[in-house]
C-alpha cells in the first residue's frame, strides 16, 4: 500500500509502461523465449503500486538474468480486481493486500505457486507467513506490511494528533482545512477509518453502523482538500500543500527526508494493519509463470529485501533481511510499532457481495460529496 512515489525510473536501465492506472492494460503475452540458460521469459509484466520497488531492482535483475521488466501502476487493490477482472491479462506478478487475496481467490484470479521455484520463503519471518486469507501460502507470499493512520506537520498542527477526530471532526479541521487536509482515496481504508472513530470494527457490515460512518465522512468531507492515494507525498506533503493526511505509515517516513516536519501517529482508537503480497494471475502458465516465480524468489533474496525495504520505508516481511535494511528504520516505530500498539490494530477481512455493494453505494455517495 505504500508509496513513495517522486523517484523516476532509470530508463537506461529498464523499459517502463508509463499506462496510468485508468488506461487499458496491456494485451495478453504469448510465451517468450527462453533468457539464455536460465529458461526464464524475455519479459515479465509487473503490476504494483506506484514505486512500490527500488527502482534499481528491475535493472538489477534484467542485468543478471536477462529479463526485461515491464512495470504498470495501480491506485487500490479494487482498481488492481477491476482490471483483472475487465480481462487485463497481461500481466505476470501483481501486489494485492491481505483482504483482497482472499477475495481475488474465491473468484479464481490468482494461480497456486509452485514453492519449489521460490525456495527464498524460508526467509519470510513466522508471524507473516500462513495468514487467515491464505493459511497455506498456496497463492502468494508476504511483501511488505505496515499501518494506516495520520501524517501530520508538526510545524502547523499542535497538539500532536492523537485521535481519529483531525481527520472526521468539523471543530479540528475547519483550524487545518486552508492549508490542506488530504484523505487516502481508498474505500476501505476511510470507511474503515471511520468506523473505527465510531468505535466499530472496520469490517462491520451491519447497515446501521456503516449509514453512521458515511454521515460522518458526509459532514467531514467540505474540509478535505483532496482523496490522494499516489501523488500525495510527492505533490502535497512535501511542498507543504497540506498539514494533515490519513496516511500509509511508510509513506509519511519517506516524506520525513525532504520534509522533515511530517510525523505519524496512530489514533487512540486503532486502525489497520495490512500486509500486501506477492501473487500471479491465474492467466500466466508455462514459462511466464515460472519467471514470474523465478522474480518473486530473488526479491526474497536477504540482500535484496533488505535494499528493496531502505527505498520503501515499510516494514519488510522478509526477517533474513534485518542485517540490510538501515537500523534507524528497523528501530522506527513508525515503522515497526511495538506489541502495545499492534494489538490495537485490526486486519481488512473480506466482506460479502452484498456488503461490498453497499460498501461500493457509500464510497460513491462520499466522493460524490453534497
Amino acid at each position: 500500500m505504500n508509496t513513495k512515489w517522486w523517484i523516476a525510473l532509470p530508463t537506461l536501465l529498464i523499459l517502463t509502461a508509463c499506462a496510468k492506472a485508468t488506461e487499458a492494460p496491456p494485451a495478453a503475452q504469448p510465451e517468450a523465449t527462453a533468457a539464455g540458460e536460465q529458461g526464464l521469459a524475455d519479459q515479465l509484466f509487473v503490476f504494483n503500486w506506484s514505486e512500490y520497488m527500488d527502482p534499481d531492482l528491475p535493472g538489477q535483475y534484467a542485468d543478471e538474468f536477462g529479463v526485461n521488466v515491464v512495470l504498470d501502476y495501480y491506485d487500490s487493490n479494487e482498481d488492481l480486481l477491476a482490471k483483472l477482472q475487465a480481462g487485463g491479462t497481461g500481466y505476470d506478478v501483481i501486489f494485492p493486500s491481505d483482504y483482497m487475496i482472499a477475495q481475488m481467490i474465491d473468484l479464481g484470479l490468482l494461480a497456486e505457486l509452485d514453492m519449489s521455484n521460490i525456495p527464498n520463503v524460508v526467509n519470510v519471518a513466522p508471524e507473516n507467513m500462513h495468514p487467515a486469507y491464505d493459511p497455506e501460502n498456496k497463492y502468494s507470499v508476504a511483501y511488505f506490511w505496515g499501518t494506516t493512520g495520520i501524517g501530520y506537520d508538526t510545524s502547523v498542527v499542535d497538539p500532536a494528533p492523537d485521535s481519529w477526530a483531525w481527520i472526521f471532526e468539523p471543530e479540528i479541521l475547519q483550524q487545518y482545512a486552508d492549508q490542506g487536509v488530504n484523505v487516502l482515496d481508498d474505500q476501505r481504508e476511510l470507511i474503515g477509518a471511520a468506523l473505527k472513530y465510531l468505535g466499530y470494527s472496520l469490517n462491520s457490515a451491519n447497515e446501521a453502523e456503516l449509514m453512521e460512518a458515511q454521515d460522518l465522512m458526509m459532514t467531514a468531507r467540505e474540509y478535505w482538500t483532496s482523496f490522494d492515494s499516489t501523488g500525495y507525498i510527492d505533490n502535497l506533503m512535501i511542498p507543504g500543500e497540506i498539514v494533515l493526511t490519513h496516511a500509509w505509515n511508510g509513506d509519511v517516513i519517506a516524506a520525513q527526508a525532504d520534509n522533515e516536519n511530517w510525523a505519524y501517529a496512530i489514533p487512540k482508537e486503532g486502525g489497520l494493519r495490512w500486509q500486501d503480497n506477492m501473487a500471479i494471475p491465474a492467466s500466466v502458465t508455462g514459462i511466464q509463470k515460472r519467471t514470474a516465480e523465478h522474480f518473486i524468489n530473488w526479491l526474497l533474496d536477504p540482500e535484496i529485501a533488505g535494499q528493496n525495504t531502505n527505498y520503501v520505508f515499510y516494514a519488510s516481511a522478509n526477517e533474513a533481511a534485518n542485517p540490510y535494511i538501515d537500523p534507524e528504520l528497523l528501530d522506527d516505530p513508525s515503522a515497526y510499532p511495538p506489541a502495545e500498539v499492534l494489538a490495537k490494530l485490526e486486519w481488512a477481512e473480506p466482506l460479502s457481495t452484498e456488503t461490498l455493494n453497499l460498501y461500493d453505494r457509500i464510497w460513491t455517495e462520499v466522493k460524490a460529496g453534497p
